[in-house]
């Protein structure tokens, strides 16, 4: 793969799901779809809105550990990225993705309590294309 951030950066943003991976307390995986990231910084930081008062959000609080996952089925191929949680829940990074139309999860606007920012910073990844699979570095 000759430019990391291109290719990868193509791939999810063409893709309409986003599957994250917290820990559990038993150290298990918990796997989930959500809606592709907000804002991305190149591959290197995500961010997600989700509600304050989720499982996910509580594991995360635990264990900041993640995992992402981006698969275009098309051509079957995918990335996984491996990095830290950061839970947001100050007005400005409420205020920097929040999107019109979001008052239908949070009905209490960008200052709603359960509402909050699923800061995602990434230290590596595995990408998988033509039936062979390269690790890398971000």
């Amino acid at each position: 793969m000759r430019n990391p951030e291109q290719t990868i950066g193509n791939l999810i943003d063409k893709q309409g799901v986003a599957f994250i991976s917290s820990v559990d307390e038993e150290g298990f995986p918990n796997t989930k779809a959500m809606l592709p990231p907000r804002k991305r910084e190149g591959i290197k930081v995500f961010y997600f809105s989700t509600n304050t008062s989720s499982m996910r959000v509580q594991q995360y609080k635990s264990n900041p550990k993640a995992c992402l996952y981006f698969c275009d089925k098309r051509f079957f191929r995918g990335v996984m990225l491996k990095g830290t949680v950061e839970v947001l829940e100050d007005k400005e990074s409420k205020e920097m993705i929040w999107q019109e139309g979001d008052t239908m999860y949070y009905s209490k606007g960008v200052a709603d309590p359960d509402y909050c920012v699923l800061r995602i910073t990434i230290h590596s990844g595995r990408f998988y294309s033509q039936f062979k699979s390269e690790d890398f570095n971000v």
